[in-house]
């Protein structure tokens, strides 16, 4: 009896089955992009309209048939669908566009924010359009060429014939494709497998391979300008790093719902009106509000291999100390004293593998105590990370319901996907009222500030975009527009002879960005350096001519 056997089939139709699958199925989002512009246009092309999947196809062939040699083809290509299926997720239901920066954004995130994307939706979206093509792929018997010379004649037939089809096909519509185009970059970045895979490359070529540099040193004439206070009372500040909030939901803000009722409490609170993110992922905005570059000038790699604000404080003899509850501090603090926050430390602030950010709380006090002299005490948040909201806030802070508790956040209503992020700006606006009433508790001994910023905003469906992480280029407003808040109490105003009506003119009329934090730290902190700019400490143009005589006469405060 003989046993039941597949035919074999031609490595070429399972590259052209291939490519097929990639372009209906795992290139839908481009492709549905693709057709949303035409339709928004007065008139097109037929032609032009039909011919983007067949680009898809042809270019999907020529970029797959060098892989198609026979112990490398299955292994390459279920790992292609793997990723392939994983990447369409995330572009479809979130409107995650892959580049070099989401890549970095990927391979720096935790264990326990990637289990918040893990739900049932997802894990069937990725057995049915990852899983089940891989299995297939496995089982299928391919039929290779028998000899080298027939498999390299056959390979290049593959290639160039799918290439003068192209050519064709760019000799019609080459006028159509760069007006499309030039006016429309993201769609470059949602084509799979080539937008992750190039992404990946990018990163890795970044981050090993060029990466080969001396590490380097910042503020090394780091120093205190002026040595005490003029009221003998040394200062003590909270810089609290938000995570995702978004200046568009808070309510100091001009957002029609009560999200800062805690904070509208507070004499002397400023909530700054235009503020902008140096990026829309962690990974970029942490480092760079930490560095001398600014937003214009930005370098990941040299970021990784730089001192920091941290050091450059430190330096003239402030202590500092780092207090973490998010995904860590993105090398920042690589050289500070810091505690990371973990679960299993704090059950009654924690649980489902994270911590409300009151747990920044405990243990302050004797934080405190353990510091000498000036102190900078950094507070990263969890905030308003998603998609998981509604594990950011405790039950007594669900103010706004119905709310949405699941990480499939798109399969929410509007409604409660909006409450259950509302509660999460809520939430940390309360946070920061207990921070600013414990600084309070301290204005008898020190002079107290507080200056709050979030590390980037959010999207919550606006143009079928959810989370962030967009490329800066294109990200829209709510990624990039910030909240920030700064306090200070009456010994530190009178210290520096701060103009009320001024510092409230700023905040409703200046334009600042991360940019600000470093210089405005270093000018609260009294560190006079090279590195400093005046310009962008955002006290500095409101502070009394006195003060600012004594830092002046100082050679090493930069004046630009």
């Amino acid at each position: 009896m003989s046993r039941f056997s597949l035919p074999r089939i031609d490595y070429r139709f399972v590259i052209i089955g291939l490519a097929l699958y990639f372009t209906l199925v795992l290139n839908w989002k481009v492709l549905g992009h693709f057709y949303s512009i035409l339709g928004a246009l007065e008139s097109y092309d037929l032609g032009f309209a039909a011919s983007a999947p067949f680009v898809l196809l042809l270019g999907s062939v020529v970029l797959f048939t060098p892989f198609s040699f026979k112990y490398l083809m299955k292994p390459f290509f279920a790992l292609l669908l793997i990723t392939g299926a994983l990447a369409n997720y995330a572009m479809i239901k979130y409107g995650i566009v892959f580049d070099r920066g989401m890549i970095e954004n990927v391979v720096e995130t935790n264990p326990g924010e990637a289990g918040s994307y893990l739900n049932l939706q997802s894990a069937m979206w990725f057995v049915v359009t990852g899983g089940i093509p891989v299995v297939l792929l496995a089982l299928m018997p391919v039929r290779y060429p028998e000899t080298i010379l027939r498999g390299v004649m056959g390979r290049m037939v593959m290639i160039m014939v799918p290439l003068v089809m192209l050519g064709g096909l760019a000799g019609l519509y080459f006028k159509d494709y760069a007006s499309v185009g030039r006016n429309n970059k993201v769609l470059g970045k949602e084509v799979a497998p080539v937008n992750y895979v190039a992404g990946t490359v990018k990163y890795f070529k970044r981050r090993y391979v060029s990466s080969k540099m001396a590490f380097r040193t910042v503020g090394d004439d780091a120093h205190q300008t002026v040595a005490i206070s003029a009221n003998g009372k040394p200062t003590l500040m909270f810089l609290v790093i938000g995570e995702t909030a978004r200046a568009q939901s808070v309510q100091a803000n001009g957002y029609a719902r009560p999200t800062s009722v805690f904070t509208q409490k507070i004499p002397g609170l400023l909530a700054f009106q235009n503020v902008r993110s140096c990026g829309t992922a962690t990974a970029v905005s942490v480092p760079c509000m930490f560095s001398t570059m600014g937003h214009d000038n930005y370098n990941g790699e040299v970021a990784r291999h730089s001192e920091s604000l941290m050091d450059v404080v430190a330096k003239a003899g402030v202590s500092v100390f780092w207090k973490e509850n998010d995904e860590g501090c993105k090398g920042a603090c690589d050289r500070t004293p810091s505690v990371e926050l973990r679960p299993k430390d704090f059950p009654e602030f924690c649980g489902n593998g994270t911590c409300h950010d009151e747990v920044m709380l405990a243990g302050l006090d004797e934080q405190i105590a353990g510091m000498s002299g000036d102190k900078l005490i950094t507070l990263h948040l969890m905030g308003s990370h998603g998609p998981t909201y509604y594990k950011r806030y405790p039950d007594e802070h669900r103010f706004f319901t119905p709310d949405c508790p699941r990480s499939d956040i798109e399969n929410c209503t509007q409604e409660e996907l909006v409450n259950t992020y509302d509660n999460t700006i809520r939430y940390t606006d309360f946070v920061i009222s207990k921070l600013v009433e414990r600084l309070q508790s301290y204005q008898d001994q020190y002079n107290t500030v507080l200056l709050y910023v979030s590390d980037h905003g959010e999207s919550l469906g606006e143009s079928g975009m959810y989370l962030h992480g967009a490329p800066y280029m294109f990200a829209p407003d709510e990624q990039t527009h910030v909240p920030m808040f700064i306090w200070t109490s009456n010994g530190f105003a009178n210290d520096r002879g701060l103009n009320n009506t001024c510092m409230r003119d700023q905040a409703q009329k200046g334009s600042f960005s991360h940019d600000n934090v470093f210089s405005t730290v270093l000018g609260v902190m009294r560190v006079g350096t090279t590195v400093y700019r005046k310009d962008q400490d955002m006290f500095a143009s409101c502070e009394n001519a006195t003060y600012q005589a004594a830092r002046e006469t100082d050679p090493n405060v930069a004046d630009n």
